[in-house]
């Protein structure tokens, strides 16, 4: 059966799966920058080189807030899909996305 609703719920679904992982990519890369660039400060690293690091990290901390819009943006797109198809809650597809959005909350 390939009813086009089923389709979007897995589209949707795998768009917050993504853009959650990739939130905790850039959060998890923002800790080992700081890591890093401390251990720089620490050692007398070039003052060069502590700059640009440092321009890395802010790089990556500008990062969280647009990952964290577009997780929102995918959390409600997908719960509102979800409530407008509310007669598919017996598709695996429609349960596993109700899993997604509990995990996401």
């Amino acid at each position: 059966m390939s009813d086009p609703r089923i389709k979007q719920i897995k589209v949707k679904t795998g768009v917050l799966k993504r853009v959650g992982k990739e939130k905790l990519s850039y959060r998890k890369e923002a800790d080992q920058q700081k890591g890093k660039l401390q251990k720089m400060k620490d050692e007398g690293k070039d003052d060069y080189d502590i700059k640009k690091m440092n321009e890395v990290l802010q790089e990556t901390l500008m990062m969280i807030p647009d990952c964290h819009r577009r997780l929102v943006t995918a959390h409600a797109d997908l719960k509102n899909v979800l409530e407008a198809e509310a007669d598919l809650n017996e598709a695996e597809e429609y349960v596993a996305a109700q899993a997604q959005l509990q995990e996401a909350e």
